[in-house]
């Protein structure tokens, strides 16, 4: 069926399509062309960050935006839809993908093997990612989860040596078994509502036999929770992230987790309607809030205790993944202060998360180590480094006026509304817990040395890459007016246009 019939809003904007089959195209020719990798790599970045954030405006202004893949309605066809969430999180990733791109160029530039294999795989998780934050039924989501898994996994081995191949093993096992959970899951709902459509699938929820939508819905979010890391699952992710080199563990830690935390927050939102009016719904979240709650206090915990930088950052994001899955309780009362709150610390983290582990490998190219107790003055040789580290534990700390603060004030602010105390406590004490890590790293790098190292110079490109990010994350906390009704777009239950569409003979 010819697109334009479907009126105003289906247009399919040609963004979305450049999104991901830019840097798709561009992985392939990676591939061939490995001497041309790096700029070949550079433009795509570009490219696809101008897309990603041209779709964000064009979200915006007009709201929610679909395309049908190939001209065939739902629920033969492949519906692609960017509302806003999936657009706040694809300008993000934008941001990220971006400064990565840059400073890779500068960190593989003299390691021709690594070069030749990062760029391909890079760029296809770029557009998986962007594939995933798109896509809206259930089986296509499967297919770019698993495109993301195996890239993220070959980069993580990318480092070489036991230590990254241990965590890349540990790494690739975890994505296998959440994506057949997830698969699972699939497979049931398909039997019960005869459609993997997102907007199908919630229309047909609440008619579909009961025990068997609880097992599906069940076993997809538990494979999703397994890949995000959420407390106890977490045990595969600081060998993963602490032992890839610097620019996959930013896109690791930064951007990959946030997939899957995505599609929970999809399945939980569009096809559960927020757990609203269900026991069931609030019992799990309920358990999702006390698994946050416990990742929190836990991941602080273990970051403070590390002794390598790469390590201590990969705790701290097992902290923040935690932060995120406070706000499933907090909705219930309908409250969408704590959604904001979430997705604010979302975009927060991803951006000051992958200015520390850029700002880790510079201080890891500098003194050819990550021992946090030997950092000592490196703060005179590496101030936009340190810098951009400082003000990236702003944002992991949540002080103003950063993005971090922004996320952690409005949790704060509904927990507090509901009197949910316990649950303020725990906000109040990972903050804490951030700044004493933060400052752990930053208390050794101002110490005086007591004897002179042997040190590699770190290019400008690798520096400024990191502060970047680092200022962007600050900026993002003075974005609230301009972010807030974003991410306001398109959150009515996703059964809604799938009703409309079906009512005027489309589906």
């Amino acid at each position: 069926m010819p697109l334009e019939l479907l009126g105003p809003g289906w247009s399919g904007p040609h963004w979305m399509l450049a999104a991901v089959f830019v840097p798709l195209s561009a992985a392939l020719l990676s591939f061939l062309l490995p001497r041309l990798a790096s700029p070949l790599g550079l433009i795509a970045a570009t490219l696809t960050a101008v897309a990603a954030l041209a779709l964000t405006r064009e979200v915006m202004a007009e709201g929610t935006t679909r395309t049908l893949l190939g001209g065939w309605a739902t629920p033969l066809g492949i519906l692609w839809r960017a509302d806003g969430l999936s657009a706040a999180l694809m300008a993000m990733t934008a941001i990220v993908g971006v400064m990565v791109s840059l400073y890779a160029a500068a960190y593989f530039r003299h390691e021709a093997h690594e070069r030749a294999y990062f760029w391909p795989l890079w760029l296809m998780l770029w557009a998986a990612l962007n594939a995933l934050f798109l896509s809206a039924d259930l089986f296509n989501l499967y297919v770019t989860l698993e495109l993301l898994g195996f890239s993220a996994v070959s980069l993580t081995a990318l480092g070489g040596g036991a230590a990254a191949l241990n965590g890349a093993i540990r790494y690739l096992l975890v994505s296998v078994l959440g994506s057949l959970s997830y698969l699972l899951g699939v497979a049931l709902v398909y039997h019960g509502c005869g459609s993997v459509d997102i907007g199908l699938v919630a229309a047909c929820v609440p008619d579909a036999p009961r025990p068997a939508m609880q097992v599906a819905l069940a076993a997809m979010i538990a494979g999703l929770l397994l890949k995000t890391a959420l407390f106890p699952f977490h045990v595969w992710l600081p060998p993963a992230h602490g032992s890839a080199p610097a620019p996959v563990s930013a896109v690791l830690s930064a951007l990959v987790v946030k997939a899957s935390f995505y599609l929970v927050l999809r399945l939980w939102l569009d096809v559960l309607g927020g757990g609203d009016g269900d026991g069931g719904g609030r019992w799990v979240a309920e358990l999702l809030g006390a698994l946050g709650a416990a990742g929190v206090v836990w991941g602080s915990v273990l970051a403070l205790r590390q002794e390598r930088l790469k390590l201590l950052i990969a705790y701290s994001t097992v902290a923040q993944i935690g932060y995120l899955f406070l706000a499933f309780p907090l909705a219930l009362t309908g409250d969408a202060v704590a959604w904001t709150g979430a997705l604010y610390l979302a975009l927060a983290h991803g951006l000051a998360k992958a200015a520390m582990f850029l700002c880790a490998g510079n201080l890891l190219r500098f003194g050819g180590h990550d021992r946090i107790a030997e950092l000592d003055s490196a703060v005179h040789r590496l101030p936009l480094t340190l810098t951009a580290f400082a003000l990236a534990g702003v944002s992991i700390m949540g002080l103003p006026p950063s993005g971090g603060f922004i996320g952690k004030w409005l949790l704060l602010k509904a927990a507090f509304e509901q009197e949910r105390f316990l649950l303020a406590t725990v906000i109040l004490l990972g903050g804490a817990l951030a700044a004493a890590y933060v400052f752990k790293v930053v208390g050794h790098a101002f110490t005086p040395a007591e004897r002179e190292r042997r040190v590699r110079s770190v290019p400008p490109d690798m520096e400024w890459s990191a502060i970047f990010l680092a200022v962007a994350a600050i900026v993002l906390g003075l974005t609230l007016p301009l972010i807030s009704p974003l991410l306001q777009v398109g959150t009515a239950s996703a059964a809604s246009a799938a009703v409309t569409l079906m009512a005027e003979g489309y589906a």
